[in-house]
């Protein structure tokens, strides 16, 4: 069976809160590869859709914003949507979705990274972050046990704009040295490189969230490099 059509069979005959108890994986099973991804799948839109309504009415922009930072299977939009509309009745019970993730990932904090970064773009896409959206990701992340050099970087990957922007992506000082910039760079490619993350059973949907955050360390690199006027991008 399809792990949307498990999705779905349980969204049929449970409520939200109950799918998601039955759907996650002990701490301790070894990561089985189908209950991972529906763990994975279920708590992501879930956090995605209360992030949505954490300020109130849920905006066009901000399902536009969930929809570019999570990658909807081909064919299952209208399942996705169904689960989303569940979950953002309202913001409250976050807190245990956040914990699921969490424990998916004890050792991958770069797709807990991503998942926060994910969450700051739908934070951001009907306007400035306010007060009650930065609560509710400061709280996330701190489930998520996340450092706050891996929070700030998310916040830059998703916001932009900010002083030495590449500095923070690559978790570097703005006055590293060249080699310095190498190494962080390097560090973050074997982190976030796709193979690395199929080869430890992830789903399709923390991979495609990993090439993005690939191609924005790249790209910081590259901007570094060319700030201080080395030839090569990446040698």
């Amino acid at each position: 069976m399809k792990i949307w059509d498990k999705i779905v069979e349980g969204m049929n005959g449970l409520g939200i809160a109950e799918l998601l108890g039955l759907s996650m994986p002990p701490a301790d099973d070894g990561g089985h590869p189908g209950l991972r991804q529906i763990g994975f799948t279920i708590g992501v839109i879930a956090l995605g859709a209360k992030m949505a309504r954490v300020d109130g009415d849920v905006s066009e922009a901000e399902v536009a914003a969930f929809r570019e930072f999570f990658d909807v299977p081909a064919g299952e939009e209208e399942n996705v949507q169904r689960f989303f509309d569940l979950a953002k009745r309202d913001a409250a019970g976050f807190e245990t979705y956040a914990r699921q993730v969490a424990a998916l990932f004890p050792d991958a904090p770069e797709i807990l990274e991503n998942v926060i970064e994910g969450l700051f773009g739908i934070a951001r896409a009907d306007g400035e972050v306010d007060a009650a959206e930065a609560d509710y990701l400061a709280e996330v992340a701190r489930i998520f046990g996340l450092a706050s050099s891996r929070f700030e970087r998310a916040k830059a990957a998703a916001l932009g704009g900010m002083e030495c922007e590449p500095c923070i992506v690559l978790g570097i000082d703005p006055l590293a040295t060249d080699e310095q910039i190498r190494e962080a760079w390097l560090r973050q490619v074997r982190a976030n490189h796709p193979d690395r993350l199929v080869a430890q059973g992830l789903p399709e949907e923390a991979i495609a969230m990993a090439n993005r955050k690939l191609a924005l360390i790249n790209d910081a690199y590259d901007r570094l490099r060319r700030e201080r006027g080395l030839v090569a991008a990446r040698g």
